[in-house]
């Protein structure tokens, strides 16, 4: 079978986040699926095969860290979106059925694709004890973002602190169920984004996640009542560093962005 890894949220290679991508007949066991993630040894594996005809679904999709298989995955959805519509295996708009519910792949004239996600029910916390350590800078605000995405959302003073931050990645594993996004306002918006973010999953096997669709969920409703608008654009400041469009549309939000194949190979086992 063909093996793609597609960089994700970008439009050149070696930067976003890369994913592997399997389209399969249906899934194996849930060993083996584990097992080539570990392999690909990326932040996710996505593993997808067709549904019949006339379902709610067209596709179903599930999605492995090297570690353990995930509720939601933004970056990996659109690299297997890209597979499916640059291979020719599915033309226009996909259903995905995952864990999630219902995900809907649709691409756009530029060649990039925009995901349709569940918003993030965010619930103001307080900022727990210990996190400024573990971060290296004092939180302004904490929210929990529920359990599907499953982190601790915080904002920092500013886009250089964001840069700037080394956590203690052990230490982080205390305070959620996946990991932490730091995030604060952008200091120049004419460069084209509106809030910078960077994502710390230990928990799942990942130490600094490089550009996160499914944080996006909860980063769009943050901004979008701070800043007062709805589309805004997010830099997720990772050494690959990647950009996401959003839209807030209520209990949904778009995730726009491109993605670019750069390896293709056969899976031997």
């Amino acid at each position: 079978m063909r093996i793609r890894i597609v960089d994700a949220f970008t439009d050149r290679p070696f930067a976003g986040n890369p994913a592997g991508v399997l389209l399969l007949d249906a899934f194996p066991g849930d060993p083996w699926l584990q097992n080539v993630a570990l392999e690909v040894n990326h932040a996710e594996t996505a593993f997808a095969h067709p549904l019949p005809a006339g379902g709610d679904a067209d596709w179903a999709l599930r999605w492995f860290t090297p570690v353990t298989e995930v509720a939601m995955c933004g970056h990996a959805t659109l690299a297997a979106a890209h597979v499916l519509h640059t291979t020719g295996a599915h033309d226009g708009p996909v259903r995905f059925a995952t864990r999630s519910g219902v995900l809907v792949a649709t691409p756009g004239e530029d060649g990039a694709v925009t995901l349709d996600f569940p918003t993030a029910p965010l619930t103001a916390v307080d900022v727990p004890e210990g996190v400024a350590k573990a971060l290296g800078t004092p939180p302004l605000t904490a929210f929990d973002t529920g359990p599907d995405i499953g982190d601790l959302l915080v904002e920092v003073a500013d886009e250089r602190t964001v840069h700037a931050l080394r956590p203690d990645l052990k230490a982080l594993t205390a305070y959620s169920e996946r990991g932490v996004i730091a995030t604060a306002r952008a200091e120049n918006p004419a460069l084209g984004y509106d809030f910078v973010s960077r994502c710390f999953f230990p928990n799942v096997g990942i130490d600094e996640d490089p550009v996160t669709g499914s944080a996006h969920t909860a980063l769009a409703p943050y901004w979008s009542e701070r800043l007062g608008r709805t589309a805004l654009t997010g830099l997720q400041a990772s050494p690959r560093s990647g950009r996401v469009r959003t839209e807030l549309r209520g209990g949904r939000t778009l995730l726009s962005g491109r993605a670019v194949t750069v390896i293709e190979g056969e899976l031997l086992v």
